[in-house]
């Protein structure tokens, strides 16, 4: 038997991790078929899972507690499926369909099944390590190992789906270590794993106040008064092209060149949240329309954000706009955060207005014509303060988010074979 060591390791373990097949590990139990409407959420005696459900976000190390977990209907017959094929803890289930390769072969363990009755369902394998002693917990971040993705990529068939087999899996070659050492590098990951879920929760829980509080605000619900506790006076109604000069981007991609003077912002430059990537393509041509502190309308959906609105602010005079955006320069004063901040919060309607099938698209009209409810200048400097103290609050628990991502993807790399 080859035996083998990752690069970094706890300092009390020493000995050599072993090779084994993926079969000389865990062996295959029967899962069964049911679509979604033999599922519901309401009641039921056993609980169901969907390999769906794995890819969109069932956490790997898999307590049935923490989880919405559908129930199999009542009116569905269970008796022919044997007790030996219900979940137990340690056991894994493994996604054996994706339509890309970054989800092919995902994973969650059974680490906790609160006593419940659970089985795996539609496209999934159930793999119950029976043939050699796995400490629970460990086997979800065993198959995150760079050496079980590779293989799993290379064994995955298809064209439009793709799939692997209980045959194919069964193959693969595992790098384990002894049990205890096991049981140590999986308390470790399930605390990094806690952190990552503690910043992903406190994200969603901001993002959702974020929303209501700017709802409310918008709609006046609640108020700001002047630094004498005085009510500001009432907003007025007036339309955008009031405030901004419009300017169409223009097409500048032949003049794209390694040592260009200018940075091209493109619809690929902006990010889900409507920012501006750092990395741009350079040109050697500018037609001097932007200038820092215009701001940037997106007129056509953005693939990874279907986004329609304003972007940051153009962060200095070296830039080129390209085709299907356009600059807002503003001729008024007006606090430019206040501004994007109500036109995100109008994405609704810039939806309605946009023309198209596959793709929607903005008109010049439609973007200048737009409403905007503006208070005075003191009032819109209060309402940008407090929700860019917010906006800030969740850029740093997005980035902890990213960095502890990221700490995590490093260890895996080092700590497995």
């Amino acid at each position: 038997m080859s035996i083998t060591q990752p690069k970094l390791r706890f300092s009390e373990f020493k000995e050599n991790w072993e090779i084994f097949l993926f079969e000389d590990i865990y062996s295959f139990r029967t899962t069964n078929s049911f679509s979604r409407d033999k599922l519901n959420y309401e009641s039921g005696l056993v609980k169901n899972i969907h390999y769906g459900d794995i890819h969109k976000g069932f956490n790997s190390s898999f307590k049935v507690k923490d989880e919405n977990v559908p129930f199999i209907n009542s009116d569905i017959s269970l008796d022919k499926i044997s007790s030996d094929n219900y979940c137990q803890n340690g056991d894994l289930i493994i996604a054996d369909a994706s339509e890309d390769y970054a989800d092919i072969g995902k994973t969650i363990e059974i680490v906790d099944t609160n006593n419940e009755n659970v089985l795996a369902g539609l496209h999934t394998f159930l793999a119950r390590p029976d043939k050699k002693s796995m400490a629970v917990g460990f086997g979800t971040f065993l198959m995150k190992s760079n050496l079980i993705n590779k293989q799993i990529k290379l064994i995955a068939q298809g064209s439009k789906v793709l799939s692997i087999s209980t045959g194919r899996l069964g193959k693969i070659k595992t790098v384990i270590p002894s049990i205890n050492e096991q049981r140590k590098i999986a308390d470790f990951f399930y605390l990094i794993d806690k952190k990552i879920n503690q910043l992903t929760k406190k994200k969603e829980l901001l993002i959702k106040y974020n929303k209501g509080i700017t709802q409310k605000i918008f709609n006046q619900n609640i108020k700001f008064k002047d630094d004498y506790n005085n009510e500001f006076p009432k907003w007025e109604i007036v339309k955008l092209h009031t405030l901004c000069d419009y300017k169409n981007g223009g097409s500048f991609e032949n003049y794209v060149c390694s040592d260009g003077q200018y940075n091209l912002i493109t619809l690929n430059s902006i990010d889900i949240n409507g920012k501006i990537k750092k990395e741009h393509k350079k040109v050697s041509i500018s037609d001097n329309s932007l200038k820092k502190g215009d701001l940037i309308m997106v007129l056509s959906d953005v693939a990874h954000g279907n986004f329609l609105g304003l972007t940051d602010v153009i962060p200095g005079d070296d830039y080129v706009l390209n085709q299907r955006m356009a600059a807002l320069k503003p001729i008024k004063e007006i606090n430019t955060y206040y501004l994007k901040t109500f036109i995100n919060y109008n994405q609704k309607y810039f939806k309605l207005m946009g023309q198209g099938s596959s793709q929607l698209n903005l008109s010049k009209g439609d973007v200048i014509n737009f409403d905007v409810k503006l208070p005075v200048l003191q009032e819109q400097d209060k309402i940008s303060n407090f929700l860019y103290a917010i906006d800030m609050k969740i850029n740093q628990i997005t980035i902890q988010l990213e960095k502890t991502i990221a700490f995590k993807k490093s260890l895996l790399q080092q700590m497995f074979v």
